[in-house]
């Protein structure tokens, strides 16, 4: 009975939801990036590519006639999203001759310090160039797991993972300037505390507040790196995509009678990809941005920021930690 009941709601509330989304969407809800003319003759690096907002920001980029590097832990996944992308697109599977656009595929796990390490010597080696980082993977309330080198899971992926990469990469993105960093945080750092006293989480752990500090952790490291970038041509800003429709939320648990209202919900009143990627679109083309960093954007719009996320003295105390942390210093 109780399933049938939640099969009949949202059949008759289906209808109306879907009606109440093409009207906010109507209303201009989502802005559209402004971008670029073209990214032809730009390489741009984003992890996390084949799915969700990564795969909607690669295929807008690529669009623009980007050379786009899809930095993705599942090498698998990522050639299949790559196959389909070309396919979408009419990309050449190489660039070269007639190709506008150029779409490679690369391995990272940012769970693995060693394969961060391994994805940049490989990018030094491969890359003359890279103008533009889009910091976008993430992992999402998982239950307490550790990274290979024993790190909490959403701290390890979501800043520490992210803070070596762009590290190593730095030199390449200055000589490459004028380049862009975009590190997608979200809202949901209000919520965070940096614990500098148990940054792994081996005394207490929370998954969704866990998962607020690492986002937390990347506003504050967009804030001390735009300190240490000032004057070298590299800009880096941080930004909120909205609420999306795509699998971050897959250690989530939702009751299985449950399920069909929520997916109602979330087609209803939840982003697409493609609309939860225009912000990083936005900071990775737009002219409008040139030569702006340190802040954060939602909506394709400056956004004020609580004072935990500005505090200069934690933003440097948690970089200091966090070279360690990577081994970045000894």
């Amino acid at each position: 009975m109780a399933a049938a009941a939640v099969v009949l709601a949202a059949a008759l509330g289906g209808g109306l939801l879907l009606i109440v989304r093409r009207l906010w969407s109507a209303a201009g809800k989502v802005p559209r990036a402004v971008v670029a003319a073209s990214m032809e003759g730009k390489t741009v690096i984003i992890t996390g590519a084949n799915s969700g907002l990564g795969r909607a920001t690669a295929a807008e980029l690529l669009r623009q006639h980007a050379r786009v590097i899809m930095a993705c832990r599942d090498r698998g996944r990522a050639e299949e999203a790559a196959r389909e992308l070309r396919a979408e697109l009419g990309l050449c599977a190489r660039g070269g001759g007639e190709c506008r656009g150029e779409l490679l595929v690369r391995e990272l796990d940012l769970a693995s310090l060693r394969s961060v390490r391994s994805f940049c010597h490989q990018v030094l080696q491969e890359q003359p160039r890279v103008d533009v980082l889009i910091n976008n993977a993430g992992i999402f309330q998982c239950p307490y797991t550790k990274t290979e080198d024993g790190f909490e899971m959403q701290f390890g992926v979501n800043h520490l993972g992210h803070f070596l990469l762009t590290n190593l990469l730095l030199g390449l993105l200055k000589s490459s300037a004028p380049s862009r960093i975009v590190v997608v945080s979200s809202s949901l750092y209000k919520y965070g505390e940096i614990n500098f006293d148990d940054l792994n989480s081996e005394l207490s752990y929370n998954k969704s507040f866990a998962y607020s500090r690492s986002k937390l952790a990347n506003l504050l490291f967009v804030r001390d790196l735009a300190r240490r970038l000032e004057g070298t041509g590299v800009t880096v800003n941080a930004l909120h995509p909205g609420i999306a429709r795509t699998n971050l939320g897959r250690h989530v648990h939702i009751p299985l009678l449950v399920k069909p209202l929520l997916n109602l919900v979330s087609w209803a009143f939840f982003l697409s990809p493609l609309e939860g990627a225009q912000t990083s679109i936005y900071l990775a083309s737009s002219p409008e941005v040139e030569g702006i960093s340190g802040k954060y954007f939602g909506n394709c719009k400056e956004q004020s920021l609580l004072p935990k996320a500005t505090d200069d003295l934690v933003a440097r105390k948690l970089w200091d930690i966090s070279e360690v942390m990577v081994g970045l210093l000894k």
